[in-house]
């Protein structure tokens, strides 16, 4: 409180095992104290170590709640990381309360869903209510949203709506796949803006192989997360082995090692974990 400075970056960085025994303990009370803060402008980065009885969703809570980012610290080489390479994305937002809203089109995608960010759902009112907060991004930094599509004309997953679904009130676009809408406020502002675009056929890529590679990685580590859930959405076709060759074909630069630790813990679990277990 006492180097508190209205026009600076505030920042509080906690490094803990997450079991707080001292002052307020309380996950309730500690929630409402970090969120407090964040309506004074103070930021919150978390940190974790130890083994046993680290508390990760008290680390998380604490996180989603004070404006910040929370990471778990294994190893010296992630430490390197997130205090050099990550470091400054993590110490300096360039956009608060960002929210991603995402429209598709029923005239090209007849269904779909988002994979993860089960903790961080809005309700759709919420999208243009800028008293509600959102998550923040960091200078450098990049924020991943996946979805799942069921083009129109293919077998969904659901059976269909009894009298049809809602009409749009207005025929969308021709060529459109769905309609993408971010709002966004400048640090220490409190009035969001509004990004949007469609996103059409220029947007599509003829296969997996074809994306970006930082598309491939995202989809590899989304995969692997869904295989160890043993998510029963997940194509029978598609196996550690396929997750092992989406991450090993988009390692790209990896300075640190992390992308090929990564590929050999998809290894391991599937020797562990056989699919449909």
């Amino acid at each position: 409180r006492q180097n508190f400075d209205r026009g600076a970056v505030n920042r509080v960085i906690l490094l803990t095992d997450g079991d707080f025994n001292i002052g307020v303990a309380d996950p309730a009370k500690l929630k409402d104290v970090v969120a407090d803060k964040r309506k004074d402008g103070v930021y919150l980065s978390v940190y974790g170590f130890g083994r046993g009885n680290y508390n990760d969703v008290m680390m998380q809570t604490l996180a989603q709640n004070g404006n910040g980012t929370a990471a778990y610290i294994d190893t010296l080489n992630e430490a390197r990381k997130l205090f050099r390479e990550d470091f400054a994305s993590s110490l300096f937002p360039i956009a608060d309360d960002v929210k991603i809203q995402v429209e598709f089109n029923p005239a090209t995608v007849s269904e779909y869903r988002l994979i993860g960010y089960e903790t961080r759902l809005l309700a759709r009112e919420d999208f243009n209510n800028d008293q509600v907060d959102a998550g923040e991004v960091g200078s450098g930094a990049s924020v991943t949203a996946l979805y799942e599509i069921t083009p129109a004309g293919a077998r969904t997953s659901s059976d269909p709506l009894r009298y049809g679904p809602r009409k749009p009130s207005a025929p969308a676009p021709t060529g459109e796949l769905a309609y993408l809408k971010i709002r966004y406020k400048l640090p220490g502002q409190n009035t969001s803006k509004l990004i949007e675009r469609p996103i059409g056929g220029r947007d599509i890529y003829p296969s997996v192989q074809a994306a970006p590679e930082a598309a491939r990685w995202a989809l590899s580590v989304a995969a692997f997360g869904q295989m160890l859930k043993s998510d029963p959405r997940v194509d029978p076709s598609f196996g550690w082995t396929q997750v092992t060759d989406l991450a090993q074909g988009a390692r790209g630069e990896d300075p640190y090692g992390l992308r090929a630790e990564f590929v050999q813990l998809v290894r391991a679990a599937g020797e562990t974990k056989p699919q449909g277990d």
